[in-house]
C-alpha cells in the first residue's frame, strides 16, 4: 500500500505498502492540513469464511483525505487494479504528479467468475494539491503478473516485478511520458514479488517467494542487470520496502501459509556486500512492511490467519506490528489486534498516524503513534471494494 515521503504537499504508502501523495509542513496536531493518499481497490476479491470468492463489483483508484484525524475518500475514479501480490502496486513519481499502477489479475474473458493473470500497468496523472481526480494517461503491457513497483528519485526510471512471467521490467519515465525500455529475467519458478531502488537509484532489490531468494539488480542509466550476489532472509521473501536514508531494507517471509508462525528480517545496506543481519517472528502470513519517514521504525501487517475459516485452529484476528530498528537489531515497538487478511500500510509524513488496509471488511484503519506507543485512532472509511495498496 505504501511507500515514501516527499516534499510539497508530499507523499506516502501503501503499499504499503501505502502512498500518501500529498501532505504538509509540520504544525501543531489539532491544526495540521490534510494529507492525501492513493488507495487501490480490488473489486473482484473477497473473501467469506476463509474461502475466496470472486465479487462483482469495479476496480478502482481513490484518493484519500486524512484531515483531523478523519479519513474520507476526496476522488475515486475506476480503473484496473488487482489485490493478489504484495502491496506494493502503486508508485509515486517525485512531485507527485504521477503515479504507475499494476494489475496482476482480471476477471477470466472467457470466464468472468474466474480470474486470470494480468500484465498491465496504468500511468496515472496526479494533481499534487488533491484538489482535481486522477486521471489515467496511458496504459502498457510489462509481464504476467505485474506486481510491485518502484520508482527512483530522479523520477526517471520505474522497475515493475512480473511475478507469473518471472521477470523485472524497465521503464523509462520522461515527463508524463513512459515505456518499456528492457527487462531482466529472472526464471519461470522465481515468482518475483517486489522490486526496489535504494535511494541513489543505482542498485534495487527483489523479493523472490519462487525459490527463496532476494535478488540484488545493478541500474546504470536505463541499463538494469542482474548482480551475482544474493541475499537469503527466510521461506518466500515478500513484502520489501527500504528506508529513506539507505541505510536498511526490511522484507516480509511468508511461509507455507500452514499455521506455523512466520518472520520478517532487515538487511544492513550500509555493508558491503548487504547482507540480512536480523530476523524476527510475526506470526502468521506478513503481508506488507514499510519503513517509517525517518526509517527509524518498520511496520508489517500481519494476517496471522485471520483469512483462514472460523473451524481451523490456525484462524485468528489479524495485526499491525511496530519494530523499531536498533543497532542493526528489530525490537517490537507495538501492535494493535484487529482486522481481516490486512494489506498494505501507510505512515503519515510526520509518523504521527498509520493507514491500514482491511481486504475482508473493505475499509480502511487508522491507528495513532504516540509517547512511543501505538493505539487504534478508532477511525474507520467504509469502501465498496477490497483495498490492496494506499
Amino acid at each position: 500500500m505504501l511507500t515514501t515521503s516527499l516534499p510539497v504537499l508530499g507523499r506516502t504508502f501503501c503499499a504499503a505498502a501505502a502512498v500518501a501523495l500529498a501532505a504538509c509542513a509540520v504544525r501543531p496536531v489539532a491544526q495540521e492540513a490534510p494529507s492525501y493518499f492513493l488507495s487501490v481497490q480490488d473489486g473482484r476479491a473477497g473473501l467469506v469464511d476463509g474461502k475466496a470468492v470472486v465479487r462483482d463489483a469495479a476496480d478502482t483508484l481513490a484518493v484519500i483525505e486524512l484531515a483531523s484525524g478523519k479519513l474520507r475518500v476526496a476522488h475515486q475514479v475506476a480503473m484496473p487494479t488487482s489485490l493478489v501480490g504484495p502491496p506494493s502496486s502503486v508508485a509515486i513519481a517525485p512531485g507527485g504528479r504521477l503515479a504507475l499502477i499494476s494489475a496482476a489479475t482480471r476477471r477470466d474473458p472467457a470466464d468472468p467468475t474466474k480470474i486470470a493473470a494480468f500484465d498491465l500497468v496504468s500511468v496515472v496523472s496526479l494533481d499534487p494539491s488533491g484538489s482535481a481526480p486522477p486521471l489515467v494517461s496511458d496504459s502498457l503491457r510489462t509481464g504476467a503478473g505485474a506486481s510491485g513497483i518502484s520508482i527512483n528519485r530522479a523520477g526517471t526510471l520505474a522497475l515493475v516485478a512480473n511475478r507469473v512471467e518471472g521477470s523485472i521490467s524497465v521503464l523509462a519515465i520522461e515527463g508524463e511520458q513512459v515505456q518499456v525500455v528492457g527487462k531482466v529475467a529472472l526464471g519461470d519458478k522465481s515468482s518475483p514479488a517486489r522490486v526496489a531502488f535504494t535511494p541513489d537509484g543505482r542498485r534495487a532489490l527483489v523479493s523472490r517467494d519462487g525459490d527463496n531468494r532476494i535478488s540484488v539488480l545493478a541500474v546504470e542509466g536505463r541499463t538494469v542487470k542482474l548482480e551475482s550476489r544474493e541475499l537469503s532472509a527466510g521461506l518466500r521473501p515478500y513484502g520489501l520496502d527500504v528506508s529513506a536514508d539507505g541505510k536498511w531494507a526490511a522484507v516480509t517471509n511468508l511461509g507455507a501459509g500452514q499455521g506455523d508462525t512466520d518472520t520478517i528480517s532487515l538487511i544492513d545496506l550500509q555493508m558491503q556486500p548487504p547482507r540480512v543481519v536480523d530476523t524476527v517472528s510475526v506470526g502468521q502470513t506478513p503481508e506488507g512492511i514499510f519503513f517509517s519517514p525517518d526509517g527509524r521504525a518498520v511496520g508489517v501487517t500481519v494476517i496471522d490467519g485471520s483469512n483462514k475459516p472460523q473451524v481451523s485452529p490456525y484462524y485468528g484476528t489479524a495485526r499491525y506490528r511496530l519494530f523499531s530498528v536498533e543497532n542493526g537489531r528489530l525490537q517490537a515497538a507495538g501492535e494493535v489486534a484487529g482486522g481481516q487478511w490486512l494489506q498494505g500500510s501507510a505512515f503519515t509524513p510526520n509518523g504521527r498516524y498509520v493507514l491500514i488496509q482491511d481486504a475482508a471488511n473493505r475499509q480502511l484503519r487508522l491507528y495513532r503513534r504516540a509517547d512511543g506507543a501505538l493505539a487504534d485512532a478508532g477511525e474507520r472509511l467504509q469502501l465498496d471494494a477490497a483495498p490492496r495498496d494506499t
